[in-house]
């Protein structure tokens, strides 16, 4: 299948690159995105060839969230429209944290809002040390889904309470002190420190290694089917609310939303 959003280069081991290519928006994630997404995921697991996967941004920001004019036309969709909207970024989220595959991210830049649920998914997720993070949502009157049930999986849920609702950004060594980062190094030094995630993998049986990360989730089950359903839900109903109106409106006429002092 061909990608316009996305981009995925495998080298002669087998470690796959799998890069965010939407650089002039920040690598926002649009419907097609998500799309392309899920269905890379579903590629990547049955690909016999493929050992390893790295998952990155181009450019300067590794993923700003969701695209605003994604959110601002599900402002106009009925419920259940709305709904499954809701459902293809929890679909991509999914198959991505169950893919059968080692998955690395290589957080090169800032990670908002989906950015945070994005670097969640993976196993291992190493930053530079210069990014902010921030789940920004509830600045917009909305809150953080359907990336939630992979967040608090990560964080847990004493410290996502630190950063879940204030909208507050935060640096990497927060990021590493909140689970979100397992290592934040310099710019220069990512490429060595992504590299030595990925080497261990090509010793390992890859049967064993899909059927250990199996097992982890299953033993961990936060992000089960029923938290994953109930975080679409509340974020339907929060799109019902006057001030999901006011703070996407407020987004794009470019003033402040009626609560922000």
């Amino acid at each position: 299948m061909m990608f316009e959003t996305i981009k995925i280069e495998t080298d002669a081991r087998g470690v796959a690159t799998l890069t965010l290519a939407r650089e002039d928006k920040h690598n926002a994630m649009s419907a097609q995105m998500l799309a392309e997404l899920t269905q890379a995921a579903a590629d990547l697991g049955a690909d016999e060839r493929v050992r390893v996967v790295v998952l990155t941004g181009a450019g300067k920001s590794f993923c700003a969230g969701g695209d605003l004019g994604w959110m601002r036309d599900q402002r106009d969709m009925d419920a259940d429209t709305r709904s499954k909207e809701a459902g293809k970024l929890a679909t991509m989220l999914g198959a991505l944290n169950t893919l059968p595959k080692p998955l690395i991210g290589k957080v090169q830049g800032n990670a908002f809002g989906g950015g945070v649920g994005m670097a969640s998914v993976c196993d291992v997720a190493i930053g530079v040390d210069s990014l902010k993070m921030g789940l920004t949502e509830t600045r917009l009157g909305i809150i953080p889904a359907t990336i939630g049930p992979y967040v608090i999986a990560r964080m847990g849920e004493g410290r996502a309470r630190r950063v879940f609702m204030s909208g507050r950004l935060f640096g990497a060594e927060e990021a590493v002190d909140l689970g979100l980062l397992a290592r934040a190094v310099p710019a220069e030094a990512l490429d060595a420190a992504v590299e030595a995630e990925v080497v261990p993998y090509l010793s390992c049986a890859p049967g064993a290694v899909a059927a250990a990360k199996k097992l982890a989730l299953d033993l961990g089950g936060l992000a089960t089917q029923e938290a994953v359903a109930l975080s679409i839900a509340a974020l339907s109903a929060r799109w019902e609310t006057e001030e999901a109106a006011e703070g996407i409106g407020a987004f794009f006429d470019k003033r402040k939303a009626a609560w922000m002092v």
